[in-house]
């Protein structure tokens, strides 16, 4: 082989049109995400971009969205309690999975929908 995958970029997901200032009340200020901007070719299409250390969630805004029910990006977090708490006090649904023996973790949807996975860092 002479190629290898070194990193992910971003993950993709939908939101309705503008839906983005629920998504920077969920992404930035609930799950602490820094908003970024998008280029400005892009930025005409709606939407909004997020950093995490070294990954992105972009939101791009879909006339006929649905949400992703299955499909799901899974954030290890640091502080995974902490941010529990946080989630709880904003109303956030947060379903516990303990399908996977040894790995603590859950999932919640974002304001649109969206499946989330949250992983306890160890």
């Amino acid at each position: 082989m002479t190629h290898h995958i070194v990193a992910l970029d971003h993950v993709q997901l939908a939101m309705p049109v503008g839906g983005e200032g629920q998504a920077v009340a969920f992404y930035e200020d609930l799950l602490g995400l820094r908003r970024v901007p998008k280029p400005e070719r892009l930025a005409v299409r709606g939407g909004c971009w997020f950093e995490g250390q070294g990954f992105g969630i972009h939101l791009g805004a879909e006339e006929a969205f649905v949400p992703a029910k299955k499909a799901h990006p899974a954030l290890v977090i640091e502080g995974y309690r902490d941010l529990l708490d946080t989630l709880e006090s904003a109303g956030v649904e947060i379903r516990p999975n303990h399908e996977i023996e040894g790995v603590e973790r859950c999932h919640i949807d974002d304001p649109f929908g969206n499946r989330i996975e949250l992983i306890a860092k160890d």
